[in-house]
């Protein structure tokens, strides 16, 4: 089992998730977050004072898929969050060596079903 991560633009969210739910795909936890990157914030002025935006609105995206599906949950990731722009985001993959459904105790692949 495979562990994927990605933090992408919110407004992404939508297509993502519907297309990981095309590929049978059917949970997902989303988490809003902040950070930066290259693109390292931006400046704003409100109410006639400026200021800096270090820390840019986005949204995690955390599932635990079978290995067989890993690579096309990613691509469809890919393809969804893309706009081209800096600040699409960026995916991590991590190994599972374990999962339980704690109310039936189902454990492995079956939990995630």
């Amino acid at each position: 089992m495979k562990k994927i991560e990605a933090v992408i633009k919110p407004f992404k969210l939508s297509a993502v998730k519907e297309a990981l739910n095309e590929l049978g795909i059917k949970g997902l936890t989303v988490v809003e977050v902040k950070g930066y990157g290259r693109q390292k914030g931006h400046t704003e002025i409100y109410r006639g004072s400026e200021y800096v935006v270090d820390f840019l609105p986005k949204v995690k995206i955390e599932l635990v898929v079978p290995d067989e599906i890993a690579n096309n949950a990613v691509n469809v990731i890919i393809e969804n969050a893309h706009t081209g722009r800096i600040g699409d985001g960026k995916i991590f993959i991590s190994p599972i060596e374990e999962a339980i459904r704690i109310r039936t105790k189902e454990k492995g692949e079956k939990a995630l079903l």
